[in-house]
This record gives structure tokens, sequence and C-alpha cells, in this order.
């Protein structure tokens, strides 16, 4: 796998988890306050939202310039 291609997995998989942990905060907000990562769950929602546009921007521009 070259470099671009584990870059791209990469972006997907931390989408996944920061949309992952941002849905249990809004699921059990009980446990997550419980816990204290109410903020945190918030701020995972509004970077998976950066990560999707950054890697859509990757895809767009820059994956076609790098040559692996």
């Amino acid at each position: 796998m070259s470099l671009k291609h584990f870059h791209m997995v990469f972006i997907f998989f931390a989408i996944l988890c920061d949309l992952g942990f941002f849905v249990w905060t809004r699921l059990l907000p009980e446990k997550a306050a419980q816990l204290g990562v109410e903020g945190l769950g918030m701020l995972a929602g509004w970077l998976s939202l950066a990560l999707t546009g950054y890697g859509v921007w990757y895809v767009v521009k820059k994956s076609r310039r790098i040559i692996i």
C-alpha cells in the first residue's frame, strides 16, 4: 500500500472514530457527563466534519498530484 492510500485510509478511520465518539456522547449523555467528556464529544463532532472536508479536498486536489 502506498503512502497516499495509507493516508486516505487513515483519514477514513479517523472520521469513523470521531463520529463514533460523538454519537456515543449523544446517545448516553448521563454516562458522558459522569466521565466528564461531554465537551470532548462536541469537539469530536466538529473534528469529524473538518476531517471530512480535508478528506474531500485531499482526494480532489492533492491525490492526483502525488505520484508514488
